[in-house]
């Protein structure tokens, strides 16, 4: 039985891989996909995603538009250095592109719908996800269990020395699902950096990959790669974040984790940092932190679905 994903993104490259994923994997059944500000505006990224959805031709899939900024609002940054002005790299969507948004109140219908069925993945900022607790307090129970992309755990950030970019851009929202999820497992650059994709892979993709995306991995990967060539000199390949947090939802063993209760700090000197208590004298908590991801299981797993 394929598992019923709800995804909450900000589609950027890596979440626009994380969606074809999805939609080639016979194991998932997308339900829906909540988009929202982060690497690029809400607009960009509810467009983004309506493109993905029409080359898979899933028109049928719910587009559900979320937050456009921050609780605590600051300047928003996007990144066209790294995904691209469009935040697919040098692919520019059709500028006359249709497609149906649906209502915000769609998420609460699908979680009445789905019951336990229902897990929810969020790889993008975590505003919309925290504004759905908020309103739906008692549905938000009935879902499986959450999935968040997001943290750095004694390992440097990627968007400061101490934060990851997703817990960075709203830190408030962060705290709020760590304590209030459960069932949450959250996959951060302590495994996700790690994910990379080199330009062997997909050149070898491009050859032997039958799919509606085959045209767009090699453009969009290129712009990726060459942003963290100069982000990470050296680096073999571009790391696929997001990817890593949809393949545990059903490969649970790709990586190993750690059992403790998450923190973000919000204030502006640390802004973003996650943070875990290890002191001998601490309890251990629910939440499971990914803290190594076994590589070639990863690659594995990529190649069976992307080819």
């Amino acid at each position: 039985m394929p598992k019923k994903i709800l995804l909450f993104c900000d589609p950027g490259i890596d979440d626009s891989l994380a969606i074809m994923y999805a939609l080639l994997d016979p194991g998932f059944e997308l339900v829906g996909i909540v988009t929202s500000y982060g690497n690029v505006s809400k607009e960009q990224a509810t467009a983004n995603t309506a493109y993905l959805l029409q080359l898979a031709g899933k028109n049928d899939i719910p587009i559900i538009p979320g937050a456009a900024m921050p609780v605590q609002q600051d300047d928003l940054i996007y990144y066209p250095q790294i995904h691209g002005e469009n935040g697919i790299g040098p692919i520019q969507p059709p500028r006359n592109l249709q497609y149906q948004i649906y209502p915000f109140d769609t998420i609460r219908i699908m979680i009445e719908r789905y019951g336990n069925e229902l897990i929810i993945v969020d790889t993008g900022r975590t505003t919309t996800l925290a504004t759905a607790f908020i309103l739906y307090h008692e549905q938000i129970k009935m879902v499986s269990a959450f999935y968040l992309m997001g943290g750095a755990f004694f390992v440097p950030g990627n968007i400061t020395a101490l934060a990851e970019a997703n817990f960075f851009g709203d830190p408030t929202s962060t705290n709020f699902i760590l304590k209030h999820a459960h069932n949450l497992t959250i996959t951060p650059l302590n495994v996700t950096q790690h994910a990379i994709i080199t330009p062997e892979m997909v050149n070898y993709l491009i050859q032997n990959a039958e799919n509606p995306f085959s045209l767009l991995m090699k453009p969009i990967f290129e712009y990726y790669y060459a942003a963290y060539k100069g982000l990470v000199p050296g680096i073999s390949g571009a790391p696929i974040h997001d990817l890593v947090t949809l393949m545990v939802v059903k490969n649970p063993t790709i990586v190993d984790y750690l059992h403790y209760t998450a923190k973000v700090i919000e204030d502006e000197g640390a802004k973003g940092m996650s943070y875990i208590d290890i002191r001998p004298t601490s309890q251990t908590g629910k939440t499971r932190i990914a803290i190594k991801l076994h590589y070639d299981a990863f690659i594995q797993e990529f190649f069976n679905i992307m080819c």
